[in-house]
């Protein structure tokens, strides 16, 4: 039996899941959002938020829904017990944001700055985001199912309970990183472009560890020849 228990493998401690209960919710309307603005309990639908500025809002209870987000301003924005279905933009400010039980599903963003921000029980969920940039951002309970993550720097991020499940990971930068039960193992596709030394607290399946291959030889200056 000692010899069995010294065999086994630490387990993964799973992320925990925002489990969203919208209230019934009320139209948006229009106009503009604002600085520090409040907002609760309301729908988004189809709503232009393009270059708005709302850097320190709170959305509370809400749903955006196929909500255009170019060069939209939410620096230090907080988002709580919020879904996002179907956003779209480039260039989308969030530093310093704080999503909490948060649902993004099917988004297609490029270049949004995420940098500094604050995760906690989001699930990002579909879609395709480019260039995502996560850099010093804090990351506990999240998981990323199924969504295309090209060139997503998280360097000098912290990832507590974050696994990546069907998602393709493109040209990822996890140099400085800090991991504590990060769940690789499912990744679809794992390509990193730096970082590979900051792997400790994570784990990888075979498939992942053929993917890895390469970059961990070059890490160790080992030449591989045919």
């Amino acid at each position: 039996m000692p010899s069995e228990r010294r065999n086994e493998q630490p387990s993964v401690k799973p992320a925990r899941r925002p489990e969203l209960r919208l209230p019934p919710l009320r139209p948006y309307g229009s106009g503009e959002l604002t600085p520090d603005g409040d907002y609760d309990g309301l729908l988004f639908e189809g709503t232009d938020l393009s270059y708005g500025e709302a850097a320190g809002a709170r959305f509370l209870d809400c749903s955006l829904e196929g909500c255009a987000l170019d060069e939209t301003v939410l620096r230090n924005a907080r988002f709580i017990d919020t879904r996002l279905t179907g956003v779209r933009g480039v260039g989308t400010d969030l530093a310093g944001a704080s999503l909490r039980d948060v649902e993004l599903v099917d988004a297609r963003l490029g270049g949004t700055q995420l940098h500094g921000a604050v995760l906690q029980r989001v699930v990002v969920r579909g879609g395709k985001v480019d260039c995502l940039n996560l850099r010093r951002a804090k990351l506990r309970d999240v998981v990323f199912e199924g969504v295309v993550l090209s060139e997503p720097d998280f360097g000098g991020a912290s990832l507590e309970r974050v696994s990546f499940e069907g998602c393709t990971l493109e040209g990822a930068d996890l140099t400085g990183v800090r991991l504590q039960d990060v769940d690789l193992r499912r990744v679809a596709r794992l390509d990193l472009a730096r970082g590979a030394e900051a792997l400790a607290g994570a784990v990888i399946g075979t498939a992942q560890l053929l993917d890895l291959a390469p970059v961990f030889a070059a890490a160790l200056g080992v030449r591989v020849e045919d």
